[in-house]
Order: structure tokens, then C-alpha cells, then sequence
């Protein structure tokens, strides 16, 4: 009967075993997964900051470009479409 009782044992104890194992073997997927979606973001994030760069840069030239072309007359036209209404 004790033999009964040691097989039974230790087949439980190889399930928990195995159990645990593929448990640990989901973890990993889980982290690879995790490493691979960190890594894209970290791309797009590198790219967006480029966009954003580049966006910047090209407001700041329109910005340029149209104090340039507005001149000292801007705030007297401006006054006369107020002064108008």
C-alpha cells in the first residue's frame, strides 16, 4: 500500500514539475513578445521624434517667410480690416 501511496506521489510531483515548466516556457514568450513590442515603439517613437524635428524646422522657415512678406505694413492693414467692421 505504501508503494501505492510513493506513486502516487511522485506522479503528482511530476505534474507539478511539468506544470511548472510550462508555465516558465510562457513567461519566456511572453518577455520575447514583450522585447519585440518595446523595440517597435522605440523605432516609431525615433521616427515620430525625426517628424517632429522636421515639422518644427519647417514652421519655423514659413514663420520666417511670412514676417518676411507681411514687413512693418502688416499691423497697419491689420488695423484698417478692424477699424472697417
Amino acid at each position: 500500500m505504501l508503494y501505492y501511496a510513493l506513486i502516487c506521489l511522485s506522479l503528482t510531483l511530476t505534474g507539478v514539475a511539468g506544470l511548472q515548466m510550462m508555465y516558465m516556457l510562457y513567461l519566456e514568450t511572453v518577455d520575447r513578445e514583450r522585447k519585440k513590442r518595446i523595440s517597435e515603439l522605440e523605432r516609431e517613437c525615433k521616427r515620430l521624434r525625426l517628424d517632429l524635428a522636421d515639422s518644427e524646422k519647417k514652421i519655423a522657415e514659413q514663420q520666417l517667410h511670412i514676417e518676411s512678406i507681411e514687413g512693418p505694413m502688416a499691423d497697419e492693414a491689420w488695423a484698417e480690416v478692424i477699424e472697417e467692421r
